[in-house]
């Protein structure tokens, strides 16, 4: 959204409107995945930490919060945060711990070198065998740090170490990553390799972003992280209906 509700009172009505468009859950970060400008650990905990407790404290919504720091995640929790959302694929060593001893769920993400690092020409021997062992390599690790199997989460990390044709791959594949046994959570809204793939600026992927969300439902999907909440319900819904009489 390119910054447009870092307004603390935006932001509130933002969640308020994602609310009433059917959202479950409420996805906050304070450090976007790709390059920039760094983002110290004091900034990010003072941009994250009372966006979790006001939301906590007006709606009754559950919260992830988007951050490989388990010191941020810490507070988040603290905060009222119930889920983990870590791009780096438990990174910080501490994480699954802090996790483990919130009782936190946590979502485990392929990305193939580490957030905020260009990956311009990624390769793989075997895409779908990679992220599969890799995802299901963190889940272990989860799950040995006492975090209960029906609370962990995977994310194949669309853009993240990929290129577009890569996360396409990725996205037809939903069907085989859910097949692992654990919830399945897609991030392709509004992402790059759909404006590559399709020459869409991203105040335009839209339309793209709804057909993504219906081909990951369709393959298994449970979990959606999206921007038009309204839309996706409604793609969620016709799905429903058309995969319940087969």
């Amino acid at each position: 959204d390119k910054g447009i509700h870092y307004d603390f009172d935006k932001f509130l009505r933002r969640v308020e409107t994602v609310i009433a468009e059917g959202a479950d859950l409420v996805d906050v970060g304070g450090v976007k995945a790709g390059p920039g400008e760094e983002v110290s650990e004091a900034a990010e905990l003072e941009r994250v930490v009372p966006a979790v407790s006001a939301i906590r404290e007006r709606f009754d919504i559950c919260v992830s919060v988007d951050t490989w720091r388990a010191a941020v995640a810490r507070e988040a929790f603290r905060a009222g945060a119930d889920v983990g959302n870590d791009i780096s694929g438990f990174g910080d060593p501490e994480y699954l711990a802090t996790a483990s001893n919130a009782g936190a769920s946590v979502v485990a993400t392929h990305i193939r070198l580490q957030p905020r690092v260009p990956d311009p020409e990624p390769e793989y021997t075997d895409l779908l065998g990679d992220v599969a062992n890799y995802l299901l390599e963190r889940a272990q690790r989860a799950e040995a740090a006492g975090i209960p199997r029906d609370r962990i989460i995977l994310d194949a990390g669309l853009d993240l170490g990929k290129t577009p044709d890569q996360s396409l791959e990725l996205l037809r594949s939903s069907a085989k990553l859910a097949a692992l046994g654990y919830p399945l959570l897609l991030s392709a809204s509004n992402k790059t390799f759909l404006g590559a793939l399709l020459g869409l600026d991203v105040t335009m992927r839209g339309d793209a972003s709804l057909a993504a969300a219906a081909l990951g439902i369709a393959g298994g999907c449970r979990i959606l992280r999206v921007h038009d909440v309204a839309g996706t319900v409604r793609v969620r819904d016709i799905l429903s209906e058309v995969l319940a009489a087969q």
